[in-house]
């Protein structure tokens, strides 16, 4: 029977705190404080945290930031540029469900944006 407390291989792997200690350094500790901000906006909108979700709107607001408008395919190429393999599809259903759930807005020139109440709630001011 398996025991979880028990280790498999004799080997018992002693985490170090000091492991971790630069994780800033590598720019982690923003994407993770930006990821944070966008668990707690599919919370406040009663969904489920999954990376797919994180990385769409994570490039919605890179586009906003930047002053640009992205569609299904914009959002896309974004997400293969940072080698995040996803389908196209996976991509489209994932973006008719965020604006089903009243996440993000699809705008009359086929681009998606946040919805006024999502960047009110990323903003704290909600």
């Amino acid at each position: 029977m398996y025991n979880p407390q028990l280790p498999t291989d004799g080997n018992t792997a002693q985490s170090s705190p000091s492991l971790n200690a630069g994780a800033g350094v590598f720019g982690k500790n923003a994407d993770r404080n930006s990821n944070e901000r966008i668990r707690q906006l599919l919370k406040g909108f009663g969904l489920r945290t999954s990376l797919i979700r994180l990385k769409v709107i994570d490039a919605l607001l890179v586009a906003t930031e930047n002053d640009r408008s992205l569609g299904v395919r914009g959002i896309h190429s974004h997400l293969l540029e940072l080698d995040i393999p996803l389908s196209f599809l996976s991509v489209r259903e994932v973006l008719k469900r965020l604006c089903s759930e009243g996440v993000i807005t699809l705008n009359a020139d086929k681009s998606y944006s946040l919805h006024q109440q999502a960047a009110a709630l990323l903003d704290g001011s909600a």
